[in-house]
């Protein structure tokens, strides 16, 4: 019995995609495959942003303390909601450490999640992510919509909201980079 080449690709075809399912190849399939679709956010036009009025926000810092949003007032602010069980967050997340990387001391970054600090320790370290991360206060007030997660928000120094991106996004690009270059700069 001659089997045909289309009947081998078949079965190739059939394997790969069932490795996606049930081996360590389908998660890190995965985790490529949402950063290859994941694109450069968009921006709000400027006569349709929004703007934030009330900086008045509790949130927890890495050590578990309490601080206030309002420290951020006049800066460009960067806030992503993330979760590490979500696998689009983690695909998200490696690109906003680049972008941490090249803004830190430039910009502050709101990295947010609502989860308990020993896994979302754990998940950094596995990563190798350095960016701080936020804890969320769940029951107090908050600045932006913390519902959807993975969603993203940046926020202008006069508190405008430049870009609301709900899912994952690209933030490395050259595209980001001019937009904050212009907004710190303003």
């Amino acid at each position: 019995m001659k089997i045909s080449k289309k009947t081998v690709l078949n079965i190739v075809l059939i394997l790969f995609i069932l490795s996606f399912f049930v081996t360590p190849i389908g998660y890190y399939g995965k985790i490529w495959l949402n950063r290859l679709f994941a694109f450069s956010p968009s921006v709000i036009e400027e006569a349709e942003q929004q703007k934030i009025t009330d900086y008045d926000w509790r949130l927890k810092d890495e050590e578990w303390n309490f601080f206030n949003f309002e420290e951020s007032k006049g800066n460009v602010i960067l806030i992503n909601l993330w979760a590490s069980w979500r696998l689009p967050s983690e695909a998200e997340l490696a690109s906003i450490q680049e972008l941490y990387d090249k803004y830190k001391g430039k910009m502050d970054f709101y990295i947010i999640t609502n989860e308990e600090q020993e896994p979302v320790e754990a998940f950094m370290e596995e990563h190798e992510f350095t960016f701080p991360v936020t804890y969320l206060i769940i029951g107090d007030k908050m600045a932006v919509d913390t519902s959807k997660v993975p969603s993203s928000y940046l926020i202008d120094k006069s508190g405008n909201i430049v870009i609301h991106e709900e899912g994952i996004s690209d933030w490395s690009t050259k595209k980001i980079y001019k937009l904050l270059d212009e907004l710190i700069a303003e």
